[in-house]
């Protein structure tokens, strides 16, 4: 199982910023590059980033 390493704050940040990108796939400017979109509501969603990860950080509060 992958650990946590990504805290509410950014959690609702990331996933307010996919939900955007995913928005203008179809308004907007309808252009493919919204669907990068899903990368961000994936870690908010699993609370797990593997960049955080590779680089050592976390933004989740230590219980």
């Amino acid at each position: 199982m992958m650990p946590q390493n990504i805290g509410t704050v950014d959690r609702v940040i990331r996933a307010i910023i996919g939900i955007i990108l995913l928005v203008l796939v179809f308004t907007g400017p309808k252009t493919m590059w919204g669907w990068i979109g899903l990368i961000p509501l994936l870690t908010a969603l699993l609370g797990y980033c593997p960049l955080y990860q590779i680089f050592g950080i976390s933004t989740r509060k230590k219980a």
